[in-house]
């Protein structure tokens, strides 16, 4: 992976973290962690805070990176 999408999701992971709710990626990313543990609960191969990170980690990638 480049510097720049490192240094992008440090801004981007610092601006969720201070805004909260109000920033505008985080509601996708938990919509994504959502989507992710209810995948799990049909996959039963992972492990629902598996299924949240995965989940997670998807939508944030999506947002950093469409």
């Amino acid at each position: 992976m480049s510097d720049d999408f490192i240094e992008d999701a440090k801004v981007e992971l610092g601006g969720m973290a201070k805004e909260g709710m109000a920033h505008p990626s985080t509601k996708p990313v938990l919509t994504g962690a959502a989507v992710g543990a209810v995948a799990e609960l049909l996959l039963p191969v992972l492990t629902i805070p598996a299924g949240l990170a995965i989940g997670a980690g998807i939508a944030f990638y999506k947002r950093l990176r469409p």
